[in-house]
């Protein structure tokens, strides 16, 4: 029996919003009950609008066509959302049948601790007391977090959010879960660990997936099938790439000798007095010219150090040393805390007359990182991968010296994510200095001249980029990615 049922279905913004009126164009198929399957396509492509268009209280607004049945029952005929009263899909039931997983897990988080948050939907749904302990329980089981059930959700990992909100999802026991690239943020671990009990959770359970990625080889082993929304590149071989890195590499070596552009010198940091230390007299130097990467887990302190280094925050003891900090920009994990304006084109207008750049070069920024389409269009609107072109383009219209970016390839298809690493390389070769945090090891390997590991809140090693990843035996690229499709 199918349990999604999409039929010539179309979806278009707001007219104004954007001149490419149409994000998904007559896409039909069905997804059979107790699959995983896997939905797939460019940045842009119209997968999170697909996936929010199955769950009513998320769908986005704008114009629709054709139609789509969940569970057996209609949500949209004729383009038109069909109310419960005529025999559509009710709140309640949309709430406990159809489980949804964001990309930033953070952004689900909404109580102070692990044991409210896993039973936070229950009493939204009306759940008796005894029925909400029982299952609180076996959900905090089945996932292993029982030994951090009544920690506070302020101090989780992004691995621990994500499995809390996978978790609190499971607790109200749908038939279905939609999840909207779940492991963009995670570390490469963490990132096995969650697809492995999200594929326990459809072998044993027998519950439909469906998951919106940009790697499906990260999934294949537990995908039944797969939906294409646009052509997604070729897989490219790790050591292909290698190949034509190193005489780079090679060339490169000497210049890192250069005068640091940034420092830390026995830097400590806790945001509490009663706070255990997220850093513990780190030392680190950053080449100016150079691309410098920061890898570790979930919740090892690499943003924290990111924000140390960039003047966000202050060290309680130590020092920062930063000889680029009158021309430098900052991206943060969530771009959206950049966006102040109601389109993308007010957007990158905001620092004009601050910044000295012209109307010209904002146009350039729209063509170059393919927003001119979506001039219009606010910048809430846009897919993450669109988001996070959008916020750096900003950035780098105020041409700095010194560029800060907290996981720049989150949420970005290979292509995009190799022109990124393009970009980020030209401005190396520029004389520009960056610094990124970044769990994507592929771009790492790609954009990188060394890279730092942060374990115990201080730096395990910091290598040339080469000797990095043919040493370590976690945190190693992929063997094939369609980054490496991307930029060979």
């Amino acid at each position: 029996m199918a349990i999604i049922d999409v039929s010539h279905f179309s979806f278009s913004y707001a007219p104004g919003q954007s001149r490419q009126r149409s994000v998904l164009s007559d896409v039909s198929f069905q997804v059979e009950e107790g699959e995983f399957c896997v939905l797939v396509g460019p940045t842009g492509c119209g997968k999170t609008t697909l996936l929010r268009s199955l769950k009513p209280e998320l769908s986005p607004v704008g114009t629709r066509a054709g139609s789509i049945s969940v569970m057996g029952l209609p949500l949209f005929e004729g383009g038109e959302l069909v109310p419960a009263d005529r025999g559509g899909i009710d709140r309640k039931t949309s709430a406990a049948a159809i489980g949804f997983v964001m990309q930033d897990p953070a952004m689900q988080i909404v109580c102070d601790t692990v044991w409210h948050e896993l039973a936070f939907g229950l009493e939204n749904v009306g759940t008796p007391q005894e029925e909400m302990r029982r299952r609180v329980a076996e959900v905090a089981h089945f996932f292993g977090i029982e030994p951090w059930v009544r920690q506070s959700t302020e101090h989780l990992s992004g691995g621990q959010m994500q499995l809390v909100n996978l978790a609190a999802v499971l607790a109200l026991r749908p038939r279905l879960i939609l999840l909207d690239e779940p492991t963009a943020q995670l570390d490469p671990n963490a990132r096995k660990r969650f697809l492995f009990l999200l594929a326990r959770v459809n072998r044993e359970l027998g519950l439909t997936v469906v998951m919106a990625t940009h790697a499906p080889e990260d999934v294949s082993e537990y995908a039944a099938r797969r939906i294409d929304l646009g052509d997604i590149g070729e897989l490219g071989s790790r050591d292909d790439l290698c190949e034509s890195l190193r005489p780079r590499w090679a060339a490169r070596r000497s210049s890192l000798k250069a005068q640091p552009a940034l420092q830390a010198k026995e830097a400590s940091f806790r945001y509490a007095r009663e706070d255990a230390w997220v850093l513990r007299g780190l030392d680190v130097s950053v080449a100016a010219g150079s691309v410098h990467a920061i890898v570790g887990g979930n919740g090892s302190g690499k943003s924290t150090l990111l924000k140390l280094l960039a003047g966000v925050e202050k060290p309680q003891r130590g020092k920062i040393v930063n000889r680029l900090a009158a021309s430098q920009a900052y991206l943060p994990q969530d771009p959206k805390a950049l966006f102040v304006c109601d389109s993308v084109a007010e957007e990158l207008a905001e620092w004009r007359r601050r910044c000295g750049y012209s109307e010209a070069d904002e146009q350039v920024a729209l063509e170059r990182f393919g927003l001119a389409d979506h001039a219009f269009q606010h910048p809430y609107d846009l897919s993450g991968g669109q988001r996070q072109k959008l916020a750096l383009a900003k950035l780098l219209l105020t041409d700095p010296q010194l560029l800060f970016l907290d996981e720049p390839t989150k949420g970005l298809d290979p292509a995009s994510c190799a022109e990124e690493a393009r970009l980020v390389r030209a401005l190396a070769d520029e004389g520009r200095t960056v610094v990124m945090v970044t769990h994507d090891l592929d771009f790492a390997l790609a954009a990188a001249d060394v890279v730092s590991m942060v374990f115990d809140g201080q730096l395990a090693c910091t290598e040339p980029v080469e000797s990095f990843f043919a040493n370590n035996i976690v945190y190693r690229p992929n063997g094939r990615s369609r980054l490496f499709g991307a930029l060979l």
